[in-house]
């Protein structure tokens, strides 16, 4: 059965949701997708309608098993996609996402073998991210924190960083601020931001951006 990009999208926000740890509910959508209420209820009830989505008396939506399948397709697919625009075609990492984006869609199952035998096994996207998405409890269970809990004067390294924000991307690069990025953290300033150390130069970063920045200290 086919199904449309749009309702695409609303099953692979739900998996990201919950991977994710967050409640899946009709507001989540609507602030994920940046669309309304009422046309996340129009696309709930479609969805339901072809048994792709469940919803309990809480309002929380759950992946039935053929809309996790498309939703999983999916992120393997953009997963596959940043990989190959940044190994291959050089892009900068703080544009893969948003062309991913656009691209997932399109893709045939035997273009996607073929991009997987062709860039081999790897367990994180440019941006530090597994697949499937991680809770937060899985990034503390490998020894990640937010930067913001780093004590001040703590060596780290940069891990992930949330991907879906062009403008947070862009400015974490203008800081020199990716993913593999050695750090130390200097100061956490009266007005909460936070001046770090990188490459011996001074960059100060705003709390609502780093706490979407997971680092490992370095002992």
């Amino acid at each position: 059965m086919g199904i449309s990009v749009s309702r695409e999208d609303y099953l692979k926000t739900v998996a990201e949701a919950e991977a994710e740890g967050e409640t899946a509910t009709a507001s989540t959508l609507a602030r994920r997708l940046d669309v309304s209420i009422p046309a996340v209820s129009m696309a709930l009830k479609r969805l339901r309608r072809d048994g792709m989505v469940e919803l309990d008396g809480g309002g929380v939506i759950r992946l039935t098993d053929p809309g996790r399948e498309v939703a999983e397709r999916l992120l393997r697919r953009h997963f596959l996609l940043e990989r190959m625009l940044t190994e291959m075609f050089d892009f900068e990492w703080y544009k893969v996402h948003d062309e991913a984006e656009r691209l997932e869609h399109a893709i045939s199952d035997d273009f996607e073998r073929k991009l997987r035998d062709r860039l081999g096994d790897a367990d994180l996207c440019p941006h530090g991210n597994s697949p499937g998405g991680d809770s937060p409890e899985s990034r503390r269970d490998r020894g990640w924190l937010p930067l913001p809990e780093c004590p001040v004067g703590s060596r780290a390294r940069i891990r992930s960083v949330f991907e879906r924000d062009r403008a947070l991307l862009e400015h974490l690069d203008q800081l020199r601020l990716r993913p593999g990025t050695a750090l130390t953290v200097r100061s956490h300033n009266w007005d909460d931001t936070f001046t770090l150390s990188v490459d011996g130069a001074d960059a100060v970063l705003g709390l609502r951006a780093a706490e979407l920045v997971w680092v490992e200290v370095v002992k």
